[in-house]
C-alpha cells in the first residue's frame, strides 16, 4: 500500500514538476542562479518562468555571486521545517543588487548582526517522494 504525501513542505525539482528545474539542478552544482527575461533584461528573484514587467517567457539563466550581504533577519525557535536545526536565522540577504530570503546556517545566531558578510552554500533537504535528491539556496557566515 501507498500512501499520499499530503503536506510535502518543499519544492518538487524535477522537469515533470516545474519550468524551473534547472535552478535545482544548479543548486545541486553548486550555482547560486537567476532568469533575466529576453525580452527586456529584467533580472528577478525568485528565478520566474515569466516576465511580470513585460510578460514574455523566454529566459536565459544567470550565476549570482556567492557572497551577499544581510539586510535583516529573524530567529526561529520553534516550528522548525523539516530537516534543519534549531534555532533557525532566517535572512534577507543582498546579492548582486537583489534581496534573497534564505536561511543562515549558523550556530551562533546571536553573533550574525545585520551588514555581515555571508557566502551562499546549497542545502540538501528531504529527497522527494521517488528518491531524487533536493537542494535550497543558503548561505553561512564568511
Amino acid at each position: 500500500m501507498t500512501y499520499f504525501r499530503a503536506v510535502d513542505p518543499l519544492p518538487l525539482q524535477s522537469v515533470e514538476h516545474t519550468k524551473l528545474h534547472q535552478f535545482y539542478t544548479h543548486l545541486a552544482a553548486g550555482r547560486l542562479t537567476t532568469t533575466r527575461c529576453l525580452g527586456c533584461g529584467r533580472l528577478d528573484w525568485p528565478p520566474r518562468g515569466f516576465c511580470p514587467e513585460c510578460a514574455g517567457d523566454a529566459f536565459e539563466w544567470v550565476d549570482l555571486p556567492r557572497e551577499g550581504t544581510v539586510h535583516g533577519f529573524t530567529v526561529q525557535e520553534t516550528g522548525i521545517p523539516a530537516g534543519f536545526t534549531s534555532p533557525l536565522v532566517f535572512a534577507i540577504v543582498k546579492v548582486g543588487g537583489l534581496r534573497l530570503f534564505a536561511p543562515v546556517l549558523t550556530r551562533e545566531p546571536a553573533a550574525l548582526q545585520v551588514g555581515a558578510r555571508v557566502r551562499f552554500v546549497p542545502v540538501r533537504v528531504a529527497d522527494e517522494p521517488k528518491g531524487a535528491p533536493r537542494h535550497l539556496v543558503a548561505f553561512e557566515p564568511e
